[in-house]
């Protein structure tokens, strides 16, 4: 295992949108995991690599997800084209410890449904104005951010939004169409953190948004595993006393 420095995130992208569209590609050249990357970078307590679907194995590798302390997710048209038993690594290192972040259309991908067992199905619609408001200010995800921030355009997310009920809700969004969403929420599977977080749409540039950027930092030093198991098993023991 090569040298740590602090966190080490691997930020996971389909990689397509990017390629694919000019307008996409002027607000995230390098790809919109690379943004991420970058100002996560900036911390001297986060280390990050990059994966992307059309590396071999989608880029997590045994070795990738074995060093990896929080997995950052973002896909929106592949969903279907990623690998199930790609899905089945991931899921069994989220449940041995490794933290997961969950981007935007993300709500969408074959490990968050997994990971949630609903369809995670929700109302949608381009071009809106969203305020973003903390309903958590207490939470660590949520420090150093006012009450409130705004993002000029983003993609409305509404509800219902077919999820188990959150273990937290750290952010509640506001449409300027009316509609509400719970737009930051976490959960937890075995011993894995995981946050999902709302904004993100690949054709806005929410991900070089200040206020954007703190709450996925926090988010990565949440997800950060205090442990992690070498496996999942169930053994027979001999009992601790006879009594």
């Amino acid at each position: 295992m090569k040298s740590r420095k602090g966190v080490i995130t691997t930020v996971w992208n389909e990689f397509r949108h990017e390629k694919a569209s000019k307008e996409v590609a002027a607000i995230y050249p390098n790809g919109l995991h690379a943004t991420i990357a970058e100002f996560l970078g900036k911390n001297d307590d986060i280390e990050c690599r990059l994966a992307c679907l059309d590396d071999p194995e989608h880029g997590l590798t045994d070795d990738v997800l074995d060093n990896t302390d929080v997995l950052i997710w973002w896909g929106h048209m592949a969903h279907d084209q990623v690998s199930d038993a790609v899905v089945d690594k991931v899921q069994d290192h989220v449940l041995r410890g490794m933290g997961l972040i969950v981007l935007h259309s993300g709500h969408n991908s074959k490990i968050f449904k997994r990971l949630m067992g609903t369809s995670c199905s929700l109302k949608w619609r381009d071009g809106a104005r969203e305020r973003l408001w903390c309903a958590n200010p207490g939470h660590p995800i949520a420090q150093g951010l006012p009450e409130h921030f705004e993002l000029d355009v983003e993609e409305m997310y509404g509800e219902f939004f077919d999820i188990p009920e959150p273990l937290e809700t750290v952010f509640i969004g506001w449409f300027n169409g009316g509609e509400v969403f719970r737009s930051g929420v976490t959960f937890r599977r075995g011993l894995g953190n995981i946050f999902y977080f709302q904004p993100g749409h690949e054709a806005n540039p929410t991900f070089h948004n200040e206020n954007i950027q703190k709450v996925i930092t926090n988010a990565v030093r949440w997800a950060a595993p205090v442990t992690k198991r070498p496996e999942i098993f169930c053994p027979c023991v001999e009992p601790l006393e006879n009594v």
